[in-house]
């Protein structure tokens, strides 16, 4: 979209017509271009860039309105088109539909429809400007990042469900980049051409989660001085992604029911109901099985929502993906200079617990990027990681590889903790923060005495 007051090219061989229309418009501040016939309006289209388009479907002698709008699309012009006929056929508004038009107005015009029409057009443009900067923002972060099993696992699911339709439930504490896992859903499927739109349930007030998902008529309570569209309204054709679902007040939880199942929403204010062919992934980083059996969290919806579960694991379960991570994240934030990292550094990251996962890591690196230079060693680590225990002696010098390095210190932490748990499996997971049976598999892919692992087996 340009910048400053939104630019409409009004297309229309009636010269009364434009004369009203741009008045109207003018008056509630848009920028309005001209032009008498289709031809006109192609010759114009360069220079004026328009956000919206106003145009006539009969213009005699030269192209009609459903050949300016095919020559439009032909020339990669994107902008919203609103067709405007006093005798149109049904067929003239199918063809106008398969080209891409955003509307179809039918003559004499009332000023409502026209501004709730253009307005309407241009929160579509808005929610495509930013679904362009989502996806060049992913792009720039990269994919998901890590070859560990548990990251392959991840990565197995989103493969095999992102070409379906099914509901998607992504879980995982925060940080652990389910918004990605929500984009590489989408890229996948056959919706990838159109939006991606999200909404954050946790950031949005409570009181205006009804009206941002499913938006509101003009008038509808005090502040709704026009229509807006919702979110799932924007979405159609594309995915929405439904983050953090689980802080959803019980009334807007029964919309959303009640939308999912019918396919059906009905903005807050309108006595009509109107379809979305949406899919829907969400994300929490709460156990909703917990929520429902405590009654915050609907049954039947949990039940709508968790076709396809998809669980993200900790950075901590993970720690064999750190290097891979660290490199990235110091590339995204100097892409020309990406600061080094020691391998005695990336071993005093594998000694943290990474409250926070991987948007804390990426916090730090970007910290350490700045105030350690070209070369980041483990003193500069341990400087920013509260909690981190001391890295043992550098074994880079012994000639061992990266890999070899950062076993060695991971062998090096489960030992300490059996010794320190006379044994126990269970209780050496607990102090490592982790799950048995991930320590188990860490234990069999360091090579870890059989014995010991036979005597932590309760």
């Amino acid at each position: 979209m340009s910048s400053g007051p939104a630019q409409v090219l009004l297309v229309d061989d009636e010269a009364n017509i434009r004369r009203m229309l741009a008045a109207l418009l003018r008056g509630e501040g848009f920028t309005v271009a001209e032009a008498s016939n289709g031809n006109a309006a192609l010759l114009l289209i360069d220079d004026v860039d328009p956000d919206v388009i106003l145009l006539d479907l009969l213009m005699p002698p030269g192209p009609n309105g459903l050949e300016t709008l095919s020559q439009l699309r032909e020339r990669g012009r994107t902008a919203p088109v609103i067709m405007m006929s006093g005798k149109a056929q049904l067929t003239d508004a199918v063809r106008a539909v398969k080209l891409g038009a955003f509307q179809f107005l039918e003559k004499p015009l009332t000023p409502e429809a026209i501004l709730v029409t253009v307005r309407a057009a241009l929160e579509l443009n808005r929610t495509r400007a930013e679904n362009r900067a989502l996806h060049a923002e992913l792009s720039r972060r990269g994919a998901l990042i890590g070859d560990s099993a548990a990251m392959r696992q991840v990565q197995t699911l989103i493969d095999r469900v992102g070409p379906t339709e099914a509901r998607v439930l992504v879980t995982g504490e925060s940080g652990t980049g389910k918004e990605l896992v929500a984009a590489a859903i989408h890229r996948s499927s056959r919706r990838a051409g159109r939006a991606l739109v999200t909404v954050n349930c946790a950031a949005i007030p409570r009181d205006l989660v009804e009206s941002e998902m499913f938006g509101h008529e003009r008038g509808a309570f005090t502040g709704a001085t026009e229509r807006r569209l919702g979110r799932f309204e924007l979405a159609h054709g594309g995915s929405l992604f439904l983050d953090e679902i689980g802080d959803l007040s019980t009334e807007a939880q029964a919309k959303l029911l009640r939308t999912l199942e019918t396919g059906e929403l009905q903005r807050i204010g309108a006595e009509t109901t109107v379809r979305a062919d949406v899919r829907i992934v969400s994300a929490t980083n709460r156990r909703l099985e917990d929520e429902v059996a405590a009654g915050a969290f609907r049954e039947d919806l949990f039940f709508r929502l968790n076709v396809f579960p998809i669980h993200l694991p900790p950075l901590r379960e993970r720690l064999e993906d750190l290097p891979a991570l660290v490199t990235h994240l110091a590339e995204r934030v100097r892409p020309r200079q990406a600061a080094a990292f020691t391998p005695d550094a990336l071993a005093a990251f594998a000694s943290y617990g990474w409250p926070g996962n991987v948007r804390e890591l990426a916090n730090l690196i970007e910290r350490l990027s700045i105030l350690s230079g070209p070369l980041v060693d483990a003193a500069a680590v341990r400087q920013v990681l509260r909690g981190a225990t001391p890295p043992p002696a550098p074994a880079a010098a012994s000639g061992r590889s990266l890999n070899e390095s950062l076993d060695e210190f991971e062998r090096g932490l489960i030992s300490a903790a059996l010794a320190q748990a006379q044994g126990n499996v269970a209780e050496a997971a607990r102090a490592l923060q982790t799950d048995r049976a991930n320590l188990y598999r860490r234990m069999r892919r360091l090579g870890l005495h059989s014995e010991q692992r036979e005597r932590g087996t309760p």
